[in-house]
């Protein structure tokens, strides 16, 4: 095993660094604008080493559950569509109906469907005759939410290992017993290694060649995280409330920043320096701290959640899941008035 995650360890930084240098010659760049805060043409191609590393994930690591090895398997089509997003810039009408061919196979062939979103005890959320629908506006909405959060160097990844981070520490605490279980601590970490390693790349620390996500990274960890909670849901291996906290910052801002477009009468999904990530950094004037605030946050909300389930119960959590977000609303709403 050891001399296997020395090997794989190779592969993440053999793939991301020729990544980044074959984006040169195919001219895969990301271009300064004005709307842009980076100086010079930069690889755009890192979710794609990222989707080729988790495909040799599946070959080198035998160990993992079939229907995690195909989430990551058709993560690597989700990944071109954002490569062709980055090159040709998509309109959101053809990025979305190329994000649905895939999701909507394993949704509709795959069985990765939610049935129901949790037992709160006076009641149950079964979605019935709406399973399919639901679990694909959710799959798509978690993918663009996650593709908000690709603004500045590191943020996305950052704050994405904040929530695998608290996906792992779910499984541990809630079924630890479990074969299944075990199998599947294992592969958020395999998972989470390439996107540390990519950081490396991302901040350029030892002088390794930039490399930014680019839009097939945000739709590529959107993707793999949303059908990894619908596995998760799915198996029963924890409650869906708790499934919600660990992405609350993702959800919370991405509904936050679409009511207040609509509020104002601006485009939705339009590019802009009005996300979270750009606000702080324009407190803070650091990357770095921005991204630590930021994954904080996210932590923080979700041991909020955390503590409303096992000290109350799943549907106090539920409850406390939609104040924080209204009270997180309020917070961006008054701040978005003083950039007008």
């Amino acid at each position: 095993m050891i001399n296997t995650i020395a090997i794989y360890l190779l592969v993440n930084i053999t793939v991301l660094f020729l990544c980044g240098k074959i984006s040169y010659r195919l001219k895969l760049l990301d271009l300064p604008n004005k709307r842009k805060i980076h100086s010079k043409a930069t690889p755009f191609t890192g979710g794609i080493a990222l989707s080729v590393i988790f495909l040799f994930s599946i070959v080198l690591f035998d160990s993992f559950n079939p229907n995690l090895s195909l989430i990551l398997s058709m993560g690597f089509l989700i990944s071109i569509v954002g490569l062709i997003d980055d090159k040709y810039n998509l309109n959101i009408g053809g990025k979305l109906c190329l994000q649905i061919i895939p999701i909507f196979y394993l949704i509709f062939f795959e069985n990765f469907s939610l049935s129901e979103i949790g037992d709160y005890g006076s009641f149950n959320l079964d979605l019935g005759t709406f399973s399919i629908p639901f679990t694909l506006l959710s799959v798509l909405f978690l993918i663009n939410a996650f593709n908000y959060f690709d603004g500045i160097d590191g943020i996305l990844s950052v704050t994405s290992i904040s929530t695998l981070s608290i996906l792992y520490f779910l499984v541990v605490q809630e079924n630890h017993y479990l074969i299944l279980t075990q199998n599947t601590e294992f592969f958020l970490i395999i998972i989470t290694i390439p996107i540390i390693i990519f950081l490396f790349f991302n901040f350029s620390i030892l002088k390794l060649p930039k490399i930014f996500l680019g839009d097939s990274g945000s739709l590529l960890l959107g993707y793999i995280i949303s059908f990894i909670l619908i596995f998760f849901a799915n198996e029963k291996l924890i409650h869906p409330i708790l499934l919600a906290w660990s992405v609350a910052i993702f959800t919370y801002e991405f509904l936050s920043i679409n009511i207040i477009r609509l509020k104002n009468n601006q485009k939705l999904f339009k590019p802009g320096q009005d996300h979270l990530h750009h606000i702080i950094l324009r407190k803070t004037k650091s990357t770095l701290i921005t991204n630590l605030l930021i994954a904080l946050l996210n932590i923080i909300l979700f041991t909020s959640g955390y503590i409303s389930y096992i000290f109350f119960s799943e549907l106090v959590s539920l409850f406390l899941f939609i104040i924080l977000f209204l009270i997180f609303l309020f917070f961006r709403n008054t701040y978005s008035k003083k950039l007008i």
